[in-house]
């Protein structure tokens, strides 16, 4: 069974050292997983649509055809993409449940086991063994700290959001269906095709070089480099789409 913790204590740091901890500010991004989720739906909403209609184009289809299938194209894939970020997230989050489990189980059973792991983490971070004995005792006086601890340092699992699986669905697959509107755009107004595909190209080129200069702001990589990757890994599927459709064609 569980251990009980102890939570009517709290902990004591020093006023000096909380004072400088209130007047420090982290600037740290921690969006990560949604901005994550927004470049997949996104990239993925640009070139798959993008590289569509460019084949369809080559193929001589009317802008009314490639506009259509354009459309049924983004809804089946937002909803695909959404649902494969729900299945991940659950995964991950029901992978993380069985860990905690199992955790649990070896902390209740074997206890001097854990102590000697604890041990063993903390000298790769160059605490000494008698450095490391109070800190492993009040881990064992706290197992729900201890628990916690383990579960982030020895296996590097974070506990998931419970809404996580929800709103990486939602927001993958509104990014997709934002991103895939934008090459689609030009074949509502041009019902020539090979002119709208002229119109496509230019502007989801300029969407693909804006958002990759973003994603690498908000990734911390090289934004001109990323915006010209993700605009050349575009113009490469549409440029193979589009010379595919004419082989096939001939």
């Amino acid at each position: 069974m569980w251990p009980e913790v102890d939570n009517t204590s709290s902990i004591s740091i020093d006023p000096e050292k909380q004072s400088l901890l209130y007047l420090h500010t982290e600037k740290h991004f921690t969006a990560g997983e949604i901005v994550r989720d927004i470049i997949i739906g996104v990239s993925d909403g640009l070139t798959v649509p993008f590289a569509l209609a460019a084949g369809l184009s080559g193929a001589n289809a009317p802008s009314s055809i490639i506009l259509t299938a354009g459309i049924a194209e983004v809804a089946a894939g937002a909803i695909s993409m959404g649902l494969g970020g729900y299945l991940a997230a659950k995964s991950e989050a029901d992978h993380y449940v069985r860990e905690v489990k199992r955790e649990q189980e070896e902390i209740v059973t074997i206890p001097d086991t854990e102590a000697a792991e604890v041990e063993e983490m903390l000298a790769h971070y160059g605490v000494e063994p008698h450095e490391a004995s109070p800190i492993v005792n009040a881990l064992r006086n706290n197992p729900q700290a201890w628990l916690d601890f383990m579960m982030r340092f020895e296996l590097g699992l974070e506990k998931p959001d419970p809404k996580r699986a929800l709103q990486s669905a939602f927001t993958i697959a509104i990014a997709y269906v934002l991103g895939g509107f934008i090459p689609l755009f030009p074949y509502i107004f041009i019902p020539q095709a090979m002119d709208a595909v002229v119109a496509s190209v230019v502007i989801t080129l300029l969407a693909l070089f804006i958002f990759g200069f973003g994603k690498g702001h908000f990734t911390g990589s090289r934004p001109f480099r990323s915006a010209f990757e993700t605009a050349f890994i575009g113009a490469v599927a549409s440029a193979a789409a589009f010379g595919l459709a004419k082989v096939v064609q001939l």
